[in-house]
């Protein structure tokens, strides 16, 4: 009769203890998912300006200065990726980009190959100093006069004058020929001969 009790007894302080558990909130801990792909990683400062190379381009030349013409290629940037933008040349067509690899990290991309992050406000950048030129050989000057092909001098035609143009000389016969009789007075005869014809005819109509 007591382990009966003892029994009863305990089973009823059990459901006191589990209704007093009951009664106060418990916090739960909710830990955070991770994810389970890789994530991208950017070289260099989030929060600064990047640039991004455009998708339809393969590859594009990066430059230790703001020219294609006065200083060298120093590397290569791939379609779609990105760099830290520094600054911006004078010009506004070239962008100082964060390169490591390079002397100085530092290299030029052109800016109408890239696309600048949205908000980015980029600083004006002097231009590195002008490498210096390579070094031209000299030529010996005999060695030179060897395989210079001497021209020979093309003579001119002689010029030939054409022949003379002989032109005809008309002559006027002589005034003193006593039986020529001038032409001015021949017209003036045959006139005042038709006109008494045509006087004569017509007093004769009448």
């Amino acid at each position: 009769m007591i382990d009966l009790i003892k029994k009863i007894s305990l089973a009823l302080a059990g459901v006191v203890l589990w209704l007093i558990t009951l009664s106060f909130p418990t916090q739960s801990v909710v830990e955070a998912q991770q994810p389970t792909g890789s994530v991208p990683t950017v070289t260099g400062t989030v929060s600064g300006p990047i640039i991004t190379v455009y998708a339809d381009l393969v590859q594009v030349n990066v430059y230790s200065g703001p020219s294609t013409y006065i200083y060298p290629a120093i590397g290569v940037m791939l379609a779609g990726q990105s760099a830290p933008a520094l600054g911006r040349a004078r010009d506004q067509d070239w962008i100082q980009i964060s390169y490591p690899g390079v002397p100085g990290a530092k290299a030029w991309i052109y800016a109408p190959y890239v696309r600048i992050s949205p908000g980015s406000r980029l600083e004006r950048v002097e231009a590195p100093p002008t490498p210096t030129p390579f070094s031209t050989p000299t030529i010996d000057p005999t060695l030179a006069a060897a395989f210079v092909i001497p021209e020979t001098p093309t003579r001119l035609p002689t010029f030939t004058p054409p022949p003379q143009i002989v032109a005809p000389v008309f002559f006027e016969d002589e005034i003193g020929q006593p039986n020529r009789i001038p032409t001015g007075l021949l017209i003036f005869s045959i006139g005042f001969i038709g006109l008494l014809g045509v006087l004569i005819s017509f007093l004769r109509g009448r």
